[in-house]
Order: C-alpha cells, then sequence, then structure tokens
C-alpha cells in the first residue's frame, strides 16, 4: 500500500541540521533530527545511516595539538637533564682546593723508595708542599672538566683530604705515602703473588734474560771509577741503580743496553708506565749498604722485586715483617709502609741485585688508573 511505501520516510519538518567536516575528508555529512543530536528525540530514516556511521567514526581530538605537547615534553626533559648534570658536576668539584690534608710531595728520601722519584716539579723549597697540592688539585679539576667523576669515589675522597703521611684515620702508623692516599684499600706489608699472577710469571720466565742484560750492563761497583753510562747517582752509600723507567718516562739508551728486560716490561699488564710513581730498572745494593726507614710515596702502586743476584745475609723488612729475596723469584711489597733493606753480608759475597718493577696495585679500578694517569703524567 502507499502507507507501507512512505513508512521509512520521516514525516514534518526537518530541523536541527549539522553538517560537519572530518579529518578523513568525508565532507557535507549531514544527519537530521528534531532533536538536533545524536539521541535526540524524532525518527530516523534507513538514508540517515550513512550520516550516523560517519559522525561515530570521527577521531577524538585533543584539547592540545599534538605537536605543541610533542615540544612541551621535549622542553622538559631537557631542562632534567640539565639540572641531573649540574648536580653531578657540582657533587664532584665540592671542596676540592687541596690534594690531602697536610700531605706533601715525594720529592725526598721520605717520598720515595729504591728507584726513582715521583715528582710535580717540587723544589724542597719551604711551602713548595702547599705548591704542589695546588697543581695536583688543578689537575684534577681539569680532568673533570674533560671526562667525569663516574667511579672515582675513592679519588675524590683522597682529593678532599685524605691522609697524609702524618697518619690520619684509616692509615696504620706504619703506612705513610708520602704524596697520594688512595682510601679502603687492602692494606698489607707483602701482597699475595697471585694478585699479580700473570705479570709475576712472565717476570720469573724470563729470569735468564733479564740477568743476561744486567751481566752486560754491569761494572766493579768499586765507586773508584767514573760512573758507566745509565747508572745513575747512589741513593745512598753503595746503593746504584740503572732504570728503563724513570717517574713515568722511558730512557731509550738503557733500554737499549737491555733489550731483553725492555720487551718484558712491554708484556706486562699492570706496569705503571704512564705516571711519576711508575720505575723500572736494577737496583744493587753492595756488602754494608743500608736503606733507612723510608715509605714511598703512595698506596696505589705494589712494588715488584725479582731477585737476580742474592748473596747471604741481605734482608727487606716492610712494616716490621722481615723477608728475603730468592733468585729468580717474585716479591711483591707496597711501599707505602715503613721499609728498610740492607746487605749484612761480607765483601765476598758480592752485591745483591734485584730488578724491580713498579705495578698497579690489584684494587685499584681502570677508572682510578687513567684519573692517575691524568693527573701524575711525567712533565714534558
Amino acid at each position: 500500500t502507499k502507507e507501507g511505501k512512505g513508512r521509512h520516510k520521516v514525516k514534518g519538518p526537518r530541523v536541527g541540521m549539522w553538517k560537519g567536516n572530518s579529518p578523513g575528508g568525508i565532507q557535507g555529512v549531514a544527519m537530521e533530527g528534531p532533536g538536533g543530536e545524536l539521541g535526540g528525540q524524532g525518527n530516523w530514516g534507513l538514508e540517515d545511516a550513512p550520516g550516523l556511521l560517519a559522525r561515530a567514526s570521527l577521531p577524538i581530538m585533543l584539547p592540545w595539538p599534538l605537536p605543541l605537547a610533542s615540544s612541551a615534553l621535549t622542553l622538559l626533559l631537557g631542562a632534567l637533564t640539565s639540572l641531573f648534570l649540574w648536580y653531578c658536576y657540582r657533587l664532584g668539584s665540592q671542596d676540592m682546593q687541596a690534594l690531602g690534608a697536610g700531605s706533601q710531595a715525594g720529592g725526598g728520601p721520605g717520598g720515595c723508595s729504591e728507584a726513582g722519584r715521583p715528582s710535580l716539579r717540587s723544589s724542597g723549597e719551604p711551602g713548595e708542599g702547599s705548591r704542589t697540592e695546588g697543581l695536583v688539585s688543578r689537575r684534577l679539576r681539569a680532568y673533570a672538566r674533560r671526562y667525569s667523576w663516574a667511579g672515582m669515589g675513592r679519588v675524590r675522597r683522597a682529593a678532599q683530604g685524605g691522609p697524609g703521611p702524618r697518619g690520619g684515620p684509616g692509615v696504620l702508623g706504619i703506612q705513610r705515602p708520602g704524596l697520594l692516599f688512595l682510601p679502603d684499600l687492602p692494606s698489607s706489608p707483602f701482597v699475595p703473588r697471585d694478585a699479580q699472577r700473570h705479570d709475576v710469571e712472565l717476570l720469573e720466565s724470563s729470569f735468564p734474560a733479564i740477568l743476561r742484560d744486567f751481566g752486560a750492563v754491569s761494572w766493579d761497583f768499586s765507586g773508584t771509577t767514573p760512573l758507566p753510562r745509565g747508572w745513575s747517582p747512589p741513593l745512598a752509600p753503595g746503593c746504584y741503580q740503572l732504570l728503563l723507567y724513570q717517574a713515568g718516562r722511558c730512557q731509550p739508551a738503557n733500554c737499549r743496553q737491555c733489550p731483553g728486560a725492555y720487551r718484558v716490561l712491554r708484556g706486562l699488564r699492570s706496569f705503571m708506565s704512564a705516571n711519576t710513581f711508575g720505575n723500572a730498572g736494577f737496583s744493587v745494593l753492595l756488602p754494608g749498604a743500608r736503606l733507612e726507614s723510608r715509605c714511598g710515596p703512595t698506596n696505589a702502586r705494589v712494588r715488584c722485586h725479582l731477585g737476580l743476584r742474592i748473596p747471604p745475609g741481605c734482608e727487606l723488612v716492610v712494616g716490621g715483617e722481615p723477608q728475603c729475596w730468592a733468585e729468580g723469584h717474585c716479591l711483591l711489597v707496597d711501599d707505602s709502609f715503613l721499609h728498610t733493606v740492607a746487605h749484612n753480608g761480607s765483601p765476598e759475597d758480592g752485591p745483591r741485585v734485584v730488578f724491580i718493577v713498579d705495578l698497579w696495585h690489584p684494587n685499584v679500578a681502570g677508572a682510578e688508573r687513567q684519573a692517575l694517569d691524568f693527573v701524575f703524567a711525567p712533565d714534558p
């Protein structure tokens, strides 16, 4: 019937027309209803279904445009990152006015051991210790600007007033490093061989080559003839040395005279070869000679002694503990402890000869080694 055919058409005036443009490109979609909105009062016909579906599929619009929200988030993250970096810098550089309250430069007999003297251009004049501390502090600040303080808490503590040679909290009376005390390192006058197993085994296996090199540069040590080329003036009467590395600097002429020993040094993993604490070479002690009690410049190193010629009556006392060398074997010593060396044998016994190499303390981390190499780099 006619009435049946017209059932799906909306009768009466059309009100509440809504037209809009969708972001997807659907324009001019018309949705009608007497209520003027979806869900209003009135009847909807089948011809209105496409418009209703188009309106339902419109995306939800954010109150802020996406580019503006992204820019605001980027600015916020940048501000937080800058604040964190500023905090790290302040934490690492605060109170860096001196390296160690009361610590002194190790330029004299109390600040060095049998081989080499670490130096930061100190002359030993009154007030020179303070000037050296200022130089070390400036180098620490330069390192912090170039790199960072990450993983270097002990270096910071040493720089902020660690114990000096007169002792202090955490320092035994018999352990008084003259220049740098790195806190929280295990302290023992004699270090186990396993702590530097690779280097110890390499040195001991190279004993014949090193002994041959010493024979090539040896002399009568009588003191009546001028010192041969390469030999240093005696530290004390009857104490001579020939150094392949002195205070972190290679001695090319001496290395050419001792090619076997030089090759061994190049193969060591823990050789302290890049700062003023590092030395390597031959140490000779004549019968009757004695090196009185002294302490090394830092506890960050371990001094390795390879015995080459050990006559009877030789003794090494470190931290009150006596020991003796053995030919072809290594002895690891923390020379920041008070130590004494003596040759009590007869003139017929001949000199005591050891090959000395300064190694890193096994508990000094890689970041700390890098920092100390920078701060105590050899003078150009």
